[in-house]
């Protein structure tokens, strides 16, 4: 599912966010930058030591918060990690943190000159942030930016699992 959003593309797909060709994959990282379970595990298996090594000397990236290293073996040149919220009930500003994952990441790709960036659910797994608000955030966050900034051409949500594809592309339709 494609929508233009000025001279920019956003786009769902279901599919392996490690098989991602744009500049820049996302990683739903943990704050230690250690890899894990989940996108994150599967990213650094995929990607190779090159990405741990890079995410050892950079240390540590606080929720909310975005780092970039290589993207190792992947066909995606740039990892760019960035820490989810836990979902604790929705009290602890989780929807600020998720947000400013996803604009933290965009900022970031941008400021880098990169075109294309694909992005994973962020804290919908693991964390447990309920799917169709993690959504919601995330696309009305990537639509907000690409109004503003059009320089990254290529928005792209690779989501793990028909559910939550449909889930996205419910929530883009609301959207627009």
């Amino acid at each position: 599912m494609d929508v233009n959003i000025g001279s920019s593309t956003l786009t769902i797909v279901e599919g392996d966010i490690t098989k991602e060709a744009t500049d820049a994959i996302v990683n739903a990282a943990n704050s230690g930058l250690r890899g894990g379970g989940g996108v994150d595990g599967a990213i650094h298996r995929a990607g190779g030591p090159a990405i741990l090594e890079e995410c050892r000397a950079i240390g540590h990236c606080p929720p909310g918060r975005a780092v970039m290293t290589t993207g190792g073996n992947l066909k995606a040149r740039f990892v760019i990690h960035t820490v989810g919220p836990v979902w604790s009930g929705g009290n602890r500003n989780e929807a600020g943190l998720l947000k400013s994952a996803y604009l933290e990441s965009l900022r970031l790709a941008s400021k880098k000159g990169l075109k294309s960036v694909s992005f994973p659910a962020i804290s919908t797994g693991a964390y447990g942030y309920p799917l169709s608000d993690a959504a919601r955030i995330a696309l009305q966050t990537a639509v907000d930016f690409l109004r503003e900034d059009p320089s990254i051409e290529t928005v792209r949500f690779v989501l793990f699992g028909r559910p939550a594809f449909e889930t996205f592309a419910e929530e883009l339709k609301k959207l627009l």
